[in-house]
């Protein structure tokens, strides 16, 4: 919208210290006059020293109103030129916080994100004004720096399996007698990854927007089914799994919480001991909160490489090949949805090997649990 341009703020302040001081002036003035006239009368007998003789009559009121006029308007002549100049000065000094808070709007609207105001001085509201402003500054290049990673991470894993598409069609074509079972299985499994992956950023994409509908919710419940629907391929990996816990009523999406569950619970697994790995898998209420909680054995992880894993497409080991082989999204996934539901999620590397992973989610009203 375009709108025509008007009275800078400086320039209003300016006429507005201006006026009230002027005004403050007539009234000063006013009150002046009203005292004098009190104790003036309208006329006096006021003999002259050189004709004693004859009586004289002055006008004492025209004559005071005659003195006073001018000295009045001086003084509001002052007062105006004063109040103009002043006025424009203290308005520049209170608004100067806010021209660098300008400036810094300005920068931000051209892409630098890196500059803040950090305002000095004591806290006054400038000052909360510029506070939050490079808050949001530092929170919007974190979120800028997370989405150019993801960019160029899921630009990556794309391609990865188009390339190997490619490639196999390629060879195929340039050799018309190889088996065409071979070539069919293997393209299968490259276009079952890169529909994973595609799956997997759409769901990213939906946590971010918070576009799904809330409903009453078993976060026990929701991990046996994570549980029992994963139970093959623990076995097949020689991985044992223990569930225990309370019921933990929340509020949320079932299908997202569940995948929730899936990707704690598969990457549990996958992420473990090559024999005799163990998954607990536990649910517990706490006064405000219901907590989700899935340990594993594995590898002895850094705190370092920790912090990093739920960054999308990171992964705590090298690449596992063979089934469910994942497509570092299963951590983001989490986190997305945790934050989604208003919930936390937190990484910690166990002693003796492996993580445990803790979700936290705001606790159902207190009628559903009862």
């Amino acid at each position: 919208m375009i709108r025509a341009r008007g009275l800078s703020v400086r320039l209003k302040l300016t006429l507005s210290y201006a006026g009230f001081l002027m005004f403050a002036g007539v009234l000063l003035l006013a009150a002046v006059w009203m005292y004098l006239l009190r104790y003036v009368p309208d006329s006096a007998l006021l003999i002259n020293a050189d004709a004693s003789a004859l009586g004289e009559v002055f006008p004492v009121r025209s004559s005071l109103l005659h003195a006073f006029v001018p000295k009045a308007a001086a003084v509001l002549a002052f007062l105006l030129v004063f109040s103009l100049l002043g006025g424009w000065i203290l308005a520049g000094r209170m608004l100067a916080p806010l021209a660098r808070i300008s400036a810094a709007t300005r920068m931000a609207a051209t892409g630098s994100l890196a500059h803040r105001i950090e305002l000095e001085g004591r806290h006054d509201e400038f000052r909360e004004l510029a506070d939050s402003f490079d808050a949001m500054l530092a929170r919007l290049e974190t979120l800028v720096g997370e989405q150019r990673r993801f960019a160029v991470n899921a630009s990556h894993e794309l391609r990865t399996p188009l390339a190997i598409t490619q490639a196999l069609l390629d060879v195929a074509r340039n050799d018309p007698n190889r088996d065409p079972a071979e070539l069919i299985e293997r393209l299968h499994t490259v276009n079952a990854r890169a529909i994973e992956l595609t799956e997997a950023l759409l769901v990213l994409s939906r946590t971010d927007q918070q576009s799904f509908a809330r409903e009453h919710v078993d976060l026990s419940l929701i991990a046996e089914e994570a549980t029992e629907a994963l139970l093959p391929l623990a076995e097949r990996r020689g991985v044992a799994i223990e569930t225990m816990g309370d019921m933990a009523p929340t509020i949320g999406s079932h299908a997202l919480l569940l995948q929730l569950a899936t990707n704690l619970v598969q990457n549990a697994i996958v992420h473990n001991l090559a024999e005799h790995g163990t998954v607990r898998v536990s649910t517990a209420v706490l006064p405000e909160s219901v907590v989700l909680s899935v340990e594993n054995t594995g590898a002895e992880l850094s705190p370092q490489l920790v912090s990093t894993l739920t960054e999308p497409f990171q992964r705590g080991t090298e690449r596992i090949r063979g089934d469910h082989a994942g497509v570092g999204l299963g951590l983001a996934i989490v986190k997305s949805v945790a934050q989604a539901h208003d919930g936390t999620l937190s990484i910690v590397p166990r002693a003796n090997g492996g993580l445990r992973v803790t979700v936290r989610l705001p606790a159902a009203p207190s009628a559903f649990a009862a």
